[in-house]
């Protein structure tokens, strides 16, 4: 019971990697309020997780300041305080850097990093006031280093990264931990809606020294650990869940 009695939100958890993290959090003791853009995955997730604790659901645009206010409001009524984040939600897409068109980038910038950078300003100013809170960002080991095809989200991921250590640096005063999870290649929904073929993903796998893609439930045991206490002298680092992947060159 890692996170017993704490009180933790947990963003685009109406699947996938978000959905692992919300379930390990009520797992190990945490009260959680998750939130989504997709209702309908939100309610299908929330039905789901209540087997496993006390969870709340609001559907929530993390790149509107006036809904992230809403939800941390939410998770106060319900919740009564905030002590973790678990910053997950994001978006991908596959496209060659001379096609990337204006859209995608400015969508995947706006959901990735500034929808990052919302919930957790919005969320830290809640957590100064208790002097206590651990924030933990969904980056990626594309933050680290580049992958073709994904000029956007490599530089959405990087400004991920370099985010969370600033955050590191300035809330530090206030007893608040910030960090960050870069997961190498994690078959999710959002891999496969992101275009990824199967030549790819046998590709993929070969270039794993573990010689195998990773499992959701794996990213959410790095997002609790550091989410817990027992990473209470840990901040201002990105924990890298790969198979080994960044190892070599």
């Amino acid at each position: 019971m890692r996170l017993k009695e704490k009180k933790a939100i947990v963003t685009g958890a109406g699947r996938g990697i978000g959905l692992a993290i919300a379930k390990k959090f009520l797992q190990e003791g945490a009260q959680v309020v998750i939130c989504d853009i997709n209702e309908e995955n939100l309610n299908k997730a929330e039905d789901e997780l209540r087997q496993y604790g006390e969870v709340y659901a609001k559907k929530v645009n993390i790149t509107d300041r006036s809904e992230v206010e809403s939800l941390v409001a939410f998770a106060k009524e319900k919740l009564g305080r905030i002590d973790v984040l678990a910053n997950n939600a994001g978006i991908a897409h596959f496209e060659p850097f001379l096609e990337v068109s204006d859209e995608y980038w400015n969508k995947t910038l706006s959901v990735n990093l500034t929808g990052t950078f919302l919930c957790s300003q919005v969320i830290a100013g809640e957590m100064v006031k208790q002097k206590y809170g651990s924030i933990v960002n969904m980056s990626s080991s594309n933050g680290i280093l580049a992958e073709a095809n994904l000029a956007h989200y490599n530089a959405s991921k990087g400004g991920v990264k370099l985010l969370t250590k600033t955050m590191a640096i300035e809330l530090a005063p206030y007893n608040i931990r910030a960090n960050n999870v870069c997961p190498g290649f994690i078959l999710t929904d959002l891999a496969i809606e992101g275009g990824i073929s199967e030549k790819d993903l046998k590709e993929y796998t070969q270039k794993i020294p573990l010689n195998r893609y990773g499992k959701v439930e794996e990213v959410a045991n790095a997002f609790c650990f550091l989410a817990s206490d027992e990473a209470s002298f840990i901040t201002g680092t990105e924990l890298v869940v790969d198979g080994g992947q960044l190892c070599q060159e």
